[in-house]
Formats: structure tokens, sequence, C-alpha cells
């Protein structure tokens, strides 16, 4: 068994919405595949997987230093200890060779998504869904057969106003979700409190809104929103300030008696540790929400759950970014707290296949072979098109 191609294709994102700080019109995705030598039906067996939702693709980093790696490797060294599929790690491990520590960025995302579809290639092989394959990888004999899910929406966008986010929202709900997020800080504190209490007043609860700032308040601001929100008891306060701003994020879980979410821009093992050791996370009530497409995939990723259950966190609070397909397998698989989707924004990756919603505010995974990403319409011509 050995890797005969690997091939990457640049998706461009559908829509012109913005959060506080980002407009992701000409954002990009990493679209991957991994073909190797085994034939079936008369295809060859491909793993594909993506980097993750809004950021950049990074085809010049994988054509340009990890593909050539990978491909000058004995295949034997890829190889799990009973040949029975590719050893993620040790994939991890021969890409990352001659690369210093620190200053991920976009290497972390390029890596991330190459290491995914491994997963999602290891799963086809051995014909079950990759939900499975990291459940026994990883120990867990619990899968339970749904989680929960929340919709993530709510950005600013410019034709639509308060009542845009209402009809969006009441979208939402007709599609079976019951909890939400929207954002912050892209407007006043006085117009972002509007969209709340319109949000809230949909769902029915302040227990159902959780909302993000998406890093981009200093501590003044930070606390001033804390004092405003603080009265409606919500799900989450996520990114009150910069990601690697831990004594930030310090004062604010002292001063907002709320859950705070945070860890999506952590993209190593050492910045989670420094985010449980100075970052005042609770382990009653605050939310980790790494994600594996942009931590250089799912071995790094699991690492970084063993910091924070070392330090005596839950993986309960563990809601992984990204709201798609590939992390709907690894909340499933590693018994994570719960999934977030993008049912209506980052197109055509955001949201999962028909089937996966229970209409209940939870989601199941289908049981296609791999991540199921074929299954979904959108995604579908694009990797008959990477696979051509």
């Amino acid at each position: 068994m050995k890797i005969v191609e690997l091939r990457e294709c640049t998706v461009p994102l559908q829509g012109n919405i913005s959060n506080a700080l980002v407009n992701f019109s000409s954002h990009s995705v990493s679209l991957i595949a991994v073909i190797t030598d085994v034939v079936r039906n008369g295809q060859p067996v491909s793993g594909i997987a993506f980097n993750s939702i809004g950021r950049f693709a990074q085809g010049g980093l994988l054509r340009e230093r990890f593909f050539p790696r990978l491909m000058a490797a004995p295949a034997e060294t890829l190889l799990k200890t009973d040949s029975s599929g590719f050893d993620p790690a040790k994939v991890l491990a021969l890409v990352m060779a001659n690369e210093k520590p620190g200053g991920h960025g976009d290497r972390a995302a390029a890596v991330g998504g190459l290491e995914l579809a491994f997963w999602d290639l290891n799963s086809k092989l051995a014909g079950e869904p990759a939900y499975r394959q990291i459940a026994a990888s990883y120990g867990n004999n619990t899968v339970g057969e749904t989680v929960p899910v929340y919709a993530a929406g709510g950005y600013y966008h410019p034709q639509k106003r308060l009542n845009g986010l209402v009809d969006e929202l009441k979208g939402y709900q007709d599609l079976g979700f019951q909890d939400f997020k929207i954002k912050i800080g892209g407007a006043s504190l006085s117009e972002d409190i509007k969209r709340l209490e319109a949000a809230i007043k949909i769902a029915g609860s302040s227990h159902r809104i959780a909302v993000d700032a998406n890093g981009r308040f200093d501590l003044e601001t930070a606390q001033n929103y804390a004092r405003e929100l603080a009265e409606y008891e919500l799900r989450w306060f996520e990114e009150p300030g910069d990601p690697l701003d831990f004594e930030l994020n310090r004062h604010i879980s002292k001063a907002y008696v709320g859950p705070i979410a945070t860890g999506e821009n952590l993209f190593s093992t050492v910045d989670t540790l420094n985010l449980v050791r100075y970052g005042g996370m609770r382990t009653d009530k605050d939310i980790f929400q790494m994600d594996p497409g942009l931590s250089y995939g799912l071995t790094e990723f699991a690492r970084m759950l063993g910091v924070i259950e070392t330090a005596g966190h839950s993986r309960s609070f563990v809601y992984p970014h990204g709201g798609h397909m590939i992390n709907l397998h690894v909340v499933l698989g590693l018994g994570l707290g719960g999934c977030e989707a993008y049912p209506g924004v980052f197109q055509p990756f955001g949201g999962y296949a028909s089937g996966c919603l229970d209409g209940q505010g939870r989601a199941r995974a289908i049981e296609a072979p791999g991540f199921g990403l074929e299954a979904k319409p959108g995604l579908k011509p694009w990797i008959d098109r990477l696979l051509a």
C-alpha cells in the first residue's frame, strides 16, 4: 500500500459576510486528496479533507513543502504496524521534519488538512465512518448516537439588518436547530444588544444564545461588554480579546460570571498549555474550541485534549470550531461536548449532509465510509474535480 499522488485545489467560500474583524468574501479553503494504489470498484481509494473554514487556502505550502516530503518517504514508514492503513502520527512527524517549533499560522492549517485526509482514507480502507475509526484509535468505547449541535451565524452583512438576522435564525429553527451563536463587536454596543435581544426572542431563552467577538476587544471594551452581557445569562461569551492575550481572558473570567469560550485560534499543544496555565479558564463552565483542521490535525488535537484534562477540565466542555462534517465525526469519536454547524454560511463546506440533523437540536454522522464529504451536494462537484 502506498501513496500514488497528493492533490490540492483551492475552493472559494461563498457569500459576503463579516464578523467584528474580517470580511470573508475573498476567503478560500484547501481541499486535499491523498490517492493510493488500492483500487476498489475500479477506482483508487482516496482520502479527502480540508483545512477548515474562515481562513485561506494553503496550496503553496502543501505543494512546495509538505507533499514532497510525503512522496519522498518510503511507503512502509507511513503505515500502521499491521499495515491496515496509514499512521497519522507518523505522517505528522514526517511532514514536520525540519520545521522549527512555534510560528504556527498557516502551516498548522496546511498540515491539519493533510493529516485529516489520512483519517478519511483509513476509514474508507476499513469501510466504516470516520467517527468509529477515531473512537477505536483513542479508546472511546461509549460512542453516542447523536451529539448536541448549535447553529453558528448572525454575521454582519451589508444588505441585512436586524430583520435579516431574525429571518436567518428562524430559518435555522426550521432546520431543527434550537441553539444559536451570533456575532458581536462589529457594531456599537447598543446595536449589538438589539441584535442579541432579537436572537433571544427567537430562541425563547437566553441560555440558547452564545455571542462571539472574534478577538476584537481590548480589555476596557471587553469589560464593558461583559457588564452588559452578564444580565442575560448567555450560553457563552466567545473570544472577548486576542486569543493569545491570556491575561485579558483571565481578567474577563474574573469579571464575567457566565461561561467564556476560546481556543479556536490556538494551533498547538503548547498554546493550549499556556491557556490553561494563564488564561483563567474555569473547570466548571468555560468552553474550549480548538479545531483539528487549524492545528496540525487530529493527532495534535488529541494532545491538546490531554493538556486540558490533565489540568482538571472535562472534554464535555470542548466544542470544536468549524461547523462542518469533519468535526462532527471528531466530536462523536472523541466524546466531546457538542458541535458547531454553519448551515447558512461558508458554503460549500459549512453545515452537514442531509440526514445528520434529528430536528431536536442534535446531530448524527451518516454511515458512509470516511467523513462522508461526498454526501454534501455543494461539495461533491469540487471533490469530483479534484479526483478527475
